[in-house]
């Protein structure tokens, strides 16, 4: 393209300080260095987890640097490729990854585990592999979140953090692949192992939790509860395989005896998609004794889960699952194909769509519990 090894200026929705509005500004876009590749990008989900680190950093979340550019759920187009780069080229559809997947490290090579640590030091604090970011706003450095930073209409990336995808895939759509889907879906089809016949609860029916719905209902589950405060998102819950919908607070009791009391002594498998101790623990609790399992899938990094020890000697099993278990640049192209032959939902998931300068109006949906997902257009005019 004809930006090829020219400093991009675009624009970008920048946290300048945490809990603070994002701001609309143009920045600098520098060209991708070894092993980097610069990508337009078309769309970004808006993830819970954006909320979170910048309206509860230094709580629940540890404190990420600032000036930020949030965003990590996103789907694009490669403009250039830095020195080194050799499985992507200039037009091809991607999606950038919080996770990265180097394929040569005992992790990636391992059946195990999809925890790959290439930069990962460095794209948790906000920087590529030279400590510095490749975004900046009038001669200051803007940090890349987890080394992403979807809410800039350009970034630049590690070439082990990018997935290929096929060239018809709707990128406004697929972008969910990003994150929240394939952390749920994969919690129940990867993660737990969800079994024919198996009685599951998913608490939370936000993307994630209904993402799991998904998986337990592919995995055939027979009965599949959906837990959630929010009555509204029940009938979204059923059509994507929710058998019953229940909401803790029409009960005096805690919803972990309920669950007992309607499974005969509790569900096989409890997915939490919260990120709550307290509904950790209640998902964990919910599950029967001798082979229950229960897997976090909500996100929290500074809290203590509280777990009474006779809970795991009884035979449950306790898991945590990072973006469902999926190594992430070999697994989300098969998501993108399962999506676009039908055996995975997408578009059920997209609430809202709005472009970039919105994207406060889209925190406040999420934060709210009026969206599932919004979608920004970075290539909209604001």
């Amino acid at each position: 393209m004809a930006t090829k090894g020219e400093v991009i200026r675009c624009k970008a929705a920048v946290a300048w300080g945490p809990g603070k509005p994002l701001a609309i500004e143009e920045v600098e876009v520098a060209p991708p260095k070894a092993h980097e590749v610069r990508i337009k990008v078309v769309a970004t989900g808006v993830c819970h987890t954006d909320w979170e680190y910048l309206y509860a950093s230094g709580k629940g979340m540890t404190y990420r640097p600032f000036p930020l550019i949030l965003g990590h759920e996103a789907a694009g187009i490669v403009e250039s490729v830095g020195p080194e780069v050799t499985q992507f080229s200039p037009g091809d559809k991607v999606i950038p990854l919080f996770l990265p997947y180097c394929g040569e490290c005992e992790r990636c090579r391992s059946a195990k585990t999809n925890l790959c640590r290439k930069n990962w030091e460095n794209t948790q604090a906000g920087v590529l592999a030279d400590g510095t970011s490749r975004i900046s706003h009038q001669g200051q450095q803007i940090y890349q979140f987890l080394g992403v930073s979807s809410f800039c209409q350009y970034t630049v990336v590690p070439d082990t953090s990018l997935a290929k995808i096929r060239s018809d895939a709707p990128l406004d759509k697929v972008c969910l692949l990003g994150c929240g889907v394939p952390t749920g879906y994969g919690a129940a089809v990867k993660t737990a192992q969800v079994e024919k016949d198996s009685s599951c609860a998913v608490f939370g029916l936000g993307a994630v939790g209904l993402a799991a719905v998904m998986g337990c209902k592919t995995a055939e589950a027979k009965r599949i509860i959906g837990v959630d405060v929010n009555p509204d998102k029940f009938e979204r819950a059923a059509q994507l395989g929710a058998t019953d919908c229940v909401n803790p607070r029409d009960y005096n009791e805690p919803i972990q005896e309920v669950l007992q009391k309607m499974t005969d002594g509790g569900v096989d498998y409890a997915l939490e998609c919260v990120g709550s101790p307290a509904v950790m623990t209640a998902a964990l609790e919910a599950t029967t004794e001798a082979w229950g399992t229960c897997v976090i899938a909500g996100w929290t990094e500074t809290e203590v889960m509280d777990v009474k020890v006779i809970k795991i000697l009884m035979g449950r099993t306790l898991k945590g699952t990072y973006f469902g278990g999926w190594k992430s640049a070999i697994d989300v192209p098969k998501l993108v194909d399962d999506y676009m032959n039908k055996k995975l939902k997408l578009d059920e998931l997209i609430t809202h769509n709005l472009p970039l300068d919105q994207i406060n109006a889209a925190f406040d949906l999420l934060k709210s519990g009026k969206s599932i997902r919004s979608v920004i257009s970075l290539q909209v005019d604001t």
